[in-house]
């Protein structure tokens, strides 16, 4: 789409938003109802194409991606009606006789920029929240997942008309003509790099953003901690999606003391949900592609590694690998992962672990596997993150009954249900003051000295 196409779209889109179509609550709730249908009618070719961009299964494709879709929009559909109503609170004594209120409205026309590793979900999940707000919607998918960005086209041009919601597709040069155009709002997911461009694009035309980006999210495990468990679940998280999960455990800390016996697990895990020969297993996924492959490989230190490392280039394959004895200056430690590696460090003490991390960029997740309250305390008040899990990994954002997002470097903003909404409005405050009475002491002038009492006690 070149860039007078783009312009074009979006002053339809502009002049579809003033004429007011969609601000109606009903209308935004038929709106999600025919969203949610069109995605059930899909299903089939929804996961064939998450298939195709990244070797997914069906089952993990509906469980991550087209499943988590639907909960989204069923849950607007059933929430839209009260998350739009004006919210009452109280009124100061010094504005008697009036109505405070805030009154949640739409930004107006905005801009969804998803990325490749959940193509469908990162698409289709901010989009309900935009419609739910009462927004227009341009949405722009990932051009390294093809496959899904054809049928997140289709199934939006099914239901909307292009002066509504519409799909630009392409790659860097519509990336560009979209950010040149002033939007009222951007949401973006995606990498820090291009958060950072995108961030200072938007800020040229004063558009407020939400960035979902991501980091190095650790995953600590202490002596503790059920280590069997922590395995299973550490090892379903990291590999899920081949590793390319924004909230994926990025690297693990583990208590010298129960090290050995973390990998020992994490090792028998890796065979048992993913067999002896994970490259063969139909139901493994691939790297998105060669650039990400080839950067992938870079980053394994065949001297560390203890399960894993094999790789197949004509699939861009790569097998889950653990590797140990990791220090922060290897490699693999310089860079957010983003692939089926897991480097595991020894600590010895937890304190000092906590304080290190204090020290870092502001990860997207941190995980924590302990039955240590007091350890608990300190991760969750004390170091800075966008969420997280407690003897758990990534299912934190898998619900709409609590925001999603990032903090610092992690990024800015949240979505997921009431977050959501929240994020594609604006709350404006007004003050409905009856004719009735008027109160005298506000205007001038001001010599009155029974006023000025007056005022001191409504102002207290």
């Amino acid at each position: 789409m070149t860039n007078q196409e783009i312009q074009c779209l979006l002053e339809k889109q502009r002049e579809y938003y003033r004429s007011g179509a969609t601000i109606p609550v009903k209308f935004r709730i038929e709106q999600l109802k025919k969203l949610y249908e069109a995605v059930k009618k899909y299903q089939n070719e929804i996961n064939d194409a998450l298939t195709s961009d990244l070797g997914k299964s069906h089952f993990e494709g509906f469980m991550c991606e087209s499943g988590l879709v639907l909960t989204e929009i069923s849950y607007m559909i059933k929430h839209t009606k009260k998350f739009a109503k004006r919210k009452t609170v109280a009124t100061p004594l010094a504005q008697f006789c009036s109505h405070s209120y805030k009154q949640p409205v739409p930004y107006g026309n905005t801009l969804i920029m998803s990325p490749w590793n959940y193509p469908f979900l990162l698409s289709l999940d901010p989009l309900a929240n935009a419609i739910a707000a009462g927004n227009t919607a341009i949405v722009k998918p990932s051009a390294y997942s093809p496959a899904t960005g054809k049928i997140v086209e289709k199934i939006v041009a099914e239901c909307f008309a292009p002066e509504y919601v519409a799909v630009v597709m392409g790659g860097r040069a519509e990336n560009t003509a979209l950010l040149d155009q002033k939007f009222d709002f951007v949401f973006f997911t995606g990498s820090q790099a291009v958060g950072k461009e995108v961030l200072r694009r938007t800020a040229e035309h004063l558009t407020p953003a939400v960035l979902e980006l991501g980091g190095k999210s650790p995953c600590i495990v202490d002596a503790s901690a059920n280590i069997k468990l922590a395995a299973k679940r550490i090892v379903f998280g990291k590999y899920l999606n081949c590793g390319q999960t924004c909230v994926a455990p990025d690297y693990v800390l583990c208590e010298r003391s129960v090290k050995d016996d973390f990998v020992k697990a994490a090792c028998a895990e890796i065979k048992k949900q993913y067999g002896e020969a994970p490259l063969e297993n139909k139901y493994y996924g691939k790297i998105v592609n060669e650039k990400h492959f080839a950067r992938l490989c870079g980053l394994i230190d065949k001297e560390k590694v203890v399960v894993g490392g094999s790789t197949k280039p004509d699939t861009c394959q790569i097998a889950p690998t653990v590797m140990d004895n990791v220090t922060y200056d290897d490699a693999v430690m310089g860079e957010e992962i983003f692939g089926p590696i897991m480097p595991i460090l020894a600590f010895d003490d937890f304190d000092a672990v906590v304080d290190e991390l204090k020290r870092k960029d502001k990860p997207l997740a941190l995980y924590l596997f302990t039955s240590n309250k007091k350890h608990i305390k300190r991760v969750t008040t004390e170091l800075s993150y966008g969420g997280g899990c407690i003897n758990d990994v990534v299912i934190h954002l898998a619900t709409s009954e609590m925001g999603f997002g990032g903090v610092g470097e992690s990024g800015m903003g949240s979505y997921h249900g009431k977050d959501g909404f929240d994020a594609f409005s604006h709350y404006k405050s007004i003050v409905d003051k009856k004719t009735w009475i008027d109160l005298p002491m506000r205007y001038q002038p001001y010599d009155n000295k029974f006023y000025e009492k007056l005022l001191h006690i409504f102002l207290r």
